[in-house]
């Protein structure tokens, strides 16, 4: 049977808040192995990329490197290696199951029979979310998942207004409306600018959820209603 492919952006403020999240990781764990090979779900049809961000751990040494004069490429590198870090971690969760390194070119294309692909922070210029859809792009698929820690996209940011919409749905053009289109090193947004422009080119639909409800990601996974924004 053919498997769906996704790809799962998984924000790095899930996976290490202040601390690894080990009850998280153990939650999303468990989550997924019921749509790949050996979990109880088997031949459910689905292959998962997961592209590791650097969360707040990447951002407060990103500070430091500021604090003592570093430039914006030094500080790209700082938060790619984080990423790097954080992505061997759910590589060896789902260890068996695995491609057995971490992918650090979305460009490069990979063959495998393995039901789960983990990938990490490429080159400074742009987050995770870019690599993501580089790997969409590269592997021809037409869903990521966003992972974070919002319930939705707003039309505002709903820190600082508290009359911020939530949007269910959103075009891409809409969005870009939203976002911008500069990218900083320890920039957070739902996607990134650079990400979203290139994912309005490849015509990608985009699903943000908040990972720390992780029967959401499970009803979008079964074609079912759940909470989140859709981007296409």
């Amino acid at each position: 049977m053919n498997k769906e492919t996704i790809i799962i952006s998984l924000g790095g403020s899930l996976v290490v808040p202040d601390n690894i999240d080990l009850g998280f990781l153990k939650s999303f764990k468990h989550t997924l192995q019921k749509y790949i090979g050996n979990g109880p779900s088997t031949g459910s049809g689905f292959k998962f990329f997961i592209i590791v961000g650097g969360g707040k751990v990447a951002r407060n040494y990103q500070n430091a490197l500021l604090e003592f004069g570093g430039q914006s490429k030094d500080r790209d590198w700082i938060g790619i290696n984080i990423t790097r870090l954080n992505a061997e971690v759910i590589k060896q969760m789902f260890v068996g199951n695995a491609y057995p390194k971490v992918i650090t070119d979305p460009n490069i294309k990979v063959k495998t029979n393995k039901d789960v692909i983990v990938g990490a922070g490429w080159k400074p210029g742009w987050s995770t979310d870019y690599d993501a859809v580089l790997i969409a792009k590269n592997h021809n698929v037409k869903t990521i998942i966003n992972l974070s820690n919002i319930d939705y996209v707003y039309d505002k940011d709903p820190n600082q207004f508290p009359d911020a919409k939530a949007l269910k749905e959103i075009d891409w053009k809409s969005f870009e409306r939203i976002v911008g289109d500069k990218w900083n090193p320890g920039l957070s947004m739902p996607f990134d600018p650079r990400a979203s422009k290139l994912a309005s080119k490849l015509k990608l639909k985009v699903v943000i959820i908040n990972g720390k409800n992780l029967d959401r990601l499970e009803d979008c996974l079964n074609n079912k209603p759940f909470v989140g924004t859709i981007i296409q």
